[in-house]
């Protein structure tokens, strides 16, 4: 499906991830190699930038760190990011410049592309979410199905089997998800779309649409 692929996604240049990202054709086949890309990037960080503060963890000395964040490897927060008080940063992350990660979101197996806001109480979990894409409060990616089966991405124009257990959400560019929204696993939200609060999301949103439930999503105007 052509709206699923990354080059209708995303603007790779807004992300320190491209190099992961470029070489393939739909974005969830990043999510097994976010770790070991990080792990591979980070030593090669220019120091004048970025300073390690653990192990596999590089930050950048102009990011803003809440002491009660809890900060897990391997990591990558970029320039001028802010991690807010009591963020829980499991691990396999890339935090893009500018991002916001807000008070008691949790981050596992993601990459946030540059001014990406995840700020009041959300979970993100094997997801990827593109350039300023913002997660309303208390909106979450449900990252693994009921019955534990692997995860199909459904569109019109038919059904992809990704081989995953455990996959989120993908958000195009500048998607704007509602408060206390849910993203079931393997949705796949075009570039400037609008997601309404309390929404639960399945399958593939078309690029410019305004999701207001399954049996309602209509184009922007």
């Amino acid at each position: 499906m052509e709206q699923c692929k990354i080059s209708s996604l995303y603007t790779l240049e807004e992300t320190i991830a491209r190099e992961l990202l470029a070489p393939l054709t739909y974005p969830w086949e990043a999510l097994p190699k976010i770790g070991d890309f990080i792990k591979a990037l980070g030593p090669n960080l220019d120091p004048a930038i970025y300073e390690q503060r653990g192990e596999n963890i590089w930050v950048a000395k102009s990011a803003s760190v809440a002491p009660t964040a809890s900060l897990n490897g391997p990591l990558i927060i970029d320039e001028n990011a802010e991690i807010r008080h009591c963020a829980f940063i499991r691990g396999n992350a890339i935090v893009g410049k500018g991002a916001v990660v807000g008070n008691s979101t949790e981050l596992k197996n993601v990459v946030l592309f540059n001014k990406v806001q995840v700020p009041h109480y959300n979970y993100v979990g094997d997801s990827i979410l593109g350039y300023k894409s913002h997660m309303g409060a208390g909106s979450i990616t449900s990252n693994v199905k009921s019955d534990k089966t692997l995860v199909i991405v459904k569109g019109r124009e038919g059904a992809i089997e990704t081989g995953l257990k455990k996959f989120g959400a993908m958000l195009g560019d500048e998607v704007e998800v509602g408060c206390g929204s849910i993203l079931n696993p393997g949705s796949v939200i075009g570039p400037h779309s609008n997601i309404y609060p309390l929404s639960s999301v399945r399958g593939v949103v078309s690029a410019n649409s305004i999701y207001k439930n399954q049996n309602e999503i209509v184009e922007k105007i």
